[in-house]
């Protein structure tokens, strides 16, 4: 008799929430896609409505303004989501806190002040300890923010589910309305966007030890940790190994060993959120010998990895590696281990005037130079990649850098970086819009993979500062979670709200395929280019993004129901 009583109860509070105040309160509904920083005025908003499908993640935020005398001990519940007697509770509602970073050297061309960013967990989605998010206080004339995430269960029936977010704090208490309306699909755990996302573990070891040469037992403790965060928010840590500072290559002692420590995660066996997620890529981090080179792809063969190895043969040449050097690793890769991908960062053109367009399997290519403002690449530069691609086994992937926002300090930012468009970016200091956009142009350019050359760059320092190549975030994903910091017993990495907005680029991607595989890629491909016509465009109105989205559940529902 419980559940039917508690459903009622919630009925009749769901009923009693005005739905509208007449002027803007402490506490009000936000979307995802607004970064809410403490100049942020208070809003009126009361309810937030979300749409998606199961095995999908859902964001929303709650926005609080101290007003004239600041807000003490606030608190932030939402029990559960109820549909009839059916709820989603538990581990699938997740809060946090939204930390803020303090920046004095802005990313270009923005300005000093703090952004939200650091998530500072109620519970924690990697061990599930009670951490320190709550209580807080709000500062007179400041506002903070509460992120929510839900996830909807695979077996969430189709409907409407409604809920109440508590808050709660000395002399007040606010409800806020949540509506998740469920549609009649499922996403897929591992996303259909390949991702290689770095990481070197020497920051790891700093940022929770104080050493970079922590123990490798040490490593791999932490690093499963990274790569369960990174699963669940649909990308794969590509190079998450052990390795030591002086040592460019992984802690190999043998491929048993390896597929013991890692094969989970390989597979789709290790536990996660995503049931069944797993990493859709595998950088080769052996020696550049011919024994190494074909042991691995020997091996990765028998395990059922080989697909997704990839040999990174040389990083933006002639800056990065030489293109004499990229030859001679390409070249050695091909004879002794054909079958292994080869992996670069160059454009088609480059490539080709170097006689290697042979020799390579797999082209990332900067976002500046698919579809640039500046010669050589001015322009869509999309179809020069057609040849490559009728190859056999040639993919085209995209990556972002500092040249979207300027990698020197002092020069100026890049001409495009005009108010309420720009490049797709990872800064911490830019739109949300911006964090999400990656995904869409990488769809709308024909590509199947994303690089991003590290996530932890400047872990130990992620709370203070990551100023990196003129950028706050550039090469900074996560946040370490010493206990010292959020509480608990266990140390953990932290999501950023930057990975939570990536996440949502990923599912974004899945129903634009969706869309596509399931009979109407025009539709697919008009809405993508509607929302993001250049690459250089991204807009900074994340209220885009959600009625982009929007269209392409319809159709896909649509497309489905006509048995297409």
């Amino acid at each position: 008799m419980r559940l039917p009583i508690l459903a009622s109860i919630l009925s009749l509070l769901w009923s009693g929430v005005s739905a509208a105040h007449p002027r803007p309160g402490p506490v009000w509904a936000e979307s995802a896609m607004v970064k809410i920083r403490p100049q942020t005025p208070p809003r009126v908003e009361r309810e937030v409505e979300l749409v998606g499908a199961r095995n999908e993640y859902l964001s929303f935020q709650v926005g609080l303004h101290g007003g004239v005398s600041g807000l003490k001990g606030v608190r932030v519940r939402l029990p559960a989501l109820w549909n009839g007697l059916r709820r989603i509770d538990g581990a699938n509602i997740l809060l946090y806190r939204e930390a803020l970073l303090d920046i004095t050297r802005p990313t270009p061309p923005d300005e000093p002040g703090r952004w939200p960013d650091g998530l500072i967990p109620d519970v924690d989605e990697v061990v599930g300890e009670q951490r320190s998010a709550f209580p807080f206080d709000v500062p007179a004339q400041e506002a903070r923010a509460v992120w929510v995430d839900v996830r909807v269960p695979e077996s969430a029936r189709p409907g409407h589910y409604l809920g109440l977010v508590e808050v709660s704090g000395q002399g007040f208490r606010e409800y806020l309305k949540v509506r998740v309306t469920v549609v009649d699909a499922t996403l897929a755990s591992t996303s259909p966007l390949r991702t290689a996302f770095l990481l070197w573990p020497p920051h790891v070891c700093r940022a929770f030890t104080g050493n970079p040469s922590c123990p490798v037992d040490t490593q791999v403790h932490l690093l499963k940790q990274f790569h369960r965060l990174a699963l669940s928010h649909r990308f794969t840590l590509a190079s998450a190994f052990p390795r030591l500072p002086e040592q460019p290559t992984w802690d190999l002692p043998d491929y048993d060993t390896f597929d013991e420590r890692w094969g989970p995660f390989l597979d789709g066996s290790a536990p996660n959120p995503l049931r069944g997620a797993r990493m859709t890529s595998l950088q080769y981090l052996g020696p550049a010998t011919a024994p190494d080179l074909a042991d691995f792809q020997d091996e990765a063969r028998a395990r059922g990895w080989l697909r997704r190895s990839f040999d990174y043969v040389g990083d933006e040449p002639p800056y990065g590696t030489t293109w004499e050097a990229v030859a001679e690793r390409a070249r050695l890769t091909r004879s002794v281990a054909p079958d292994l991908r080869t992996f670069l960062t160059a454009t088609v053109t480059e490539t080709e005037s170097h006689g290697l367009i042979e020799d390579i399997d797999i082209l990332s290519v900067l976002v500046n130079f698919i579809d640039g403002t500046q010669p050589p690449y001015e322009g869509n530069q999309r179809p020069k990649y057609d040849g490559f691609l009728a190859r056999p086994n040639r993919e085209l992937w995209l990556y972002q850098s500092c040249m979207s926002h300027g990698c020197v300090e002092g020069e100026p930012p890049p001409p495009e970086n005009q108010p309420g468009q720009g490049w797709p970016s990872y800064m911490v200091d830019r739109s949300a819009a911006k964090a999400r956009g990656m995904q869409w142009l990488t769809f709308r350019m024909g590509a199947t993979g994303e690089l991003y050359y590290q996530t932890v760059g400047l872990l130990s320092t992620a709370w203070t500062t990551q100023f990196r190549f003129n950028g706050n975030g550039d090469g900074t994903l996560f946040y370490p979670g010493l206990t010292s910091i959020i509480g608990g017993t266990t140390d953990v990495p932290l999501p950023s709200i930057r990975l939570k907005l990536i996440r949502q680029g990923l599912q974004d991607y899945e129903w634009l395929k969706r869309v596509s595989d399931a009979g109407d890629p025009a539709f697919a491909r008009q809405v993508a280019e509607q929302l993001i016509p250049h690459a250089w465009a991204i807009p900074d109105d994340g209220a885009l993004f959600e009625r982009a989205r929007l269209k392409l559940i319809r159709r896909y529902l649509e497309l489905r129901a006509r048995g297409h």
